[in-house]
């Protein structure tokens, strides 16, 4: 059946996009964390904390609420308070990532043609997972650009090593990355 397809799908590359940040995360110092490029950038902890209040939001009583909760307060998922530590925003991250895979998890095939609102707008859980999907993925894609900036020459590729492509093998196992020496 298409509809269980999509939603399995739909949840193995959302735990791609985590396993992806995670790593990146991993590979910095929580100085770096914290470090904004210029004063109108946003830092890898901002957009950890955007993301989770994000997914708070949209994830929380899914398919009965709407998706911009009347207690979110977006704007200030863009500033670090005196005080804010990395477990902190790890923890609201992991709750985040926990409340949308949970709903994700929560849906039945039937429920892909339901309609759900966010700020008043009607979309269809189809429109709605793929609008999330899609904002995850452009702050994940930042999240590691600014990790691997930090990082330097530290950095560990997250899939096949520069320079590399030839000697890499896709198993079948899912797509995983298993690097040959030859």
């Amino acid at each position: 059946m298409f509809e269980r397809h999509y939603l399995d799908d739909t949840l193995r590359q959302l735990g791609k996009l985590k396993s992806q940040a995670d790593k990146a995360i991993a590979q910095v110092d929580d100085r770096q964390l914290f470090a904004v490029l210029d004063p109108e950038a946003n830092s890898i902890a901002l957009i950890m904390k955007h993301m989770a209040g994000n997914m708070r939001s949209r994830w929380t009583d899914f398919l009965t609420a709407d998706g911009e909760k009347p207690d979110r307060n977006r704007d200030s998922e863009f500033i670090i308070e005196t005080g804010e530590t990395r477990a902190q925003i790890v923890a609201a991250w992991e709750d985040g990532w926990k409340r949308t895979l949970g709903a994700i998890s929560a849906l039945a095939p039937d429920d892909l043609g339901k309609t759900v609102r966010i700020r008043g707008e009607g979309h269809s859980v189809v429109e709605a997972i793929n609008r999330q999907v899609s904002h995850y993925a452009a702050h994940v894609g930042q999240i590691v650009l600014l990790a691997k900036h930090y990082a330097g020459a530290n950095w560990q590729t997250l899939s096949i090593p520069r320079g590399k492509s030839r000697e890499v093998d896709v198993a079948k196992d899912g797509g995983s990355y298993t690097v040959t020496r030859s």
